[in-house]
């Protein structure tokens, strides 16, 4: 008796169908993770700043110094370095230079009043820095700087290494939105595009308190 030959059979356009819907579901619902994974790195950032500039201040109302410059710290801490007092925190960022510069000091003096936590014995200034939520250095001190093309003084919160775009959204919520002007503005990394923030690449932000 002869044998019939299978026959195979492959998708029919019904199933390849459900197939690219099931696909396009599944790389949609991966974007918009993503995408929901960003704006929350966003909204930290913007939380950060807030925070930061409430810690300096939290310190000065308590103590009369700001952080980093307090000359009296020792005396409250065993171990605590002690600013010099004459009202600012200068020096730039913590990174550069050493640990022993009032920016530096700033971080350990307000781990040392559980203002923020961490090690306030900490020595390193690349450990003892906070990072912002995108991964760069976040830094904070007091002086005079030229950002934006214009030259301002006061407290500087400091975002180093974050994406154009997410500057850009926190530049927006925050302040005006713009890379040149306002309380925020681009300090060094990918240049402005006028008064508007580069479609790609990496800047430090500078935010003035």
């Amino acid at each position: 008796m002869k044998k019939l030959k299978k026959q195979e059979q492959g998708f029919t356009l019904v199933e390849l169908a459900i197939v690219l819907v099931i696909i396009g579901l599944l790389l949609g619902a991966v974007l918009k993770g993503q995408q929901l994974i960003y704006n929350a790195k966003v909204k930290r950032v913007q939380n950060q700043i807030k925070e930061m500039e409430a810690a300096f201040y939290t310190y000065y109302d308590k103590y009369g110094y700001y952080p980093g410059d307090d000359p009296q710290a020792s005396a409250r801490w065993s171990g605590a370095p002690n600013g010099n007092g004459d009202g600012a925190v200068d020096g730039g960022y913590c990174t550069n230079g050493g640990p022993n510069k009032e920016p530096c000091y700033l971080w350990r003096h307000l781990r040392y009043a559980n203002i923020i936590s961490g090690d306030p014995a900490e020595n390193d200034p690349t450990k003892m820095t906070p990072h912002h939520a995108f991964g760069g250095y976040l830094d904070m001190f007091t002086g005079t700087f030229t950002v934006g093309g214009q030259s301002r003084s006061g407290g500087w919160i400091t975002l180093r290494n974050i994406e154009a775009a997410a500057a850009e959204a926190i530049d927006r919520a925050l302040d005006d939105g713009k890379c040149t002007t306002g309380a925020m503005a681009r300090y060094g990394g990918e240049a402005c595009n006028g008064a508007n923030y580069p479609s790609s690449g990496y800047l430090d932000i500078w935010f003035n308190f």
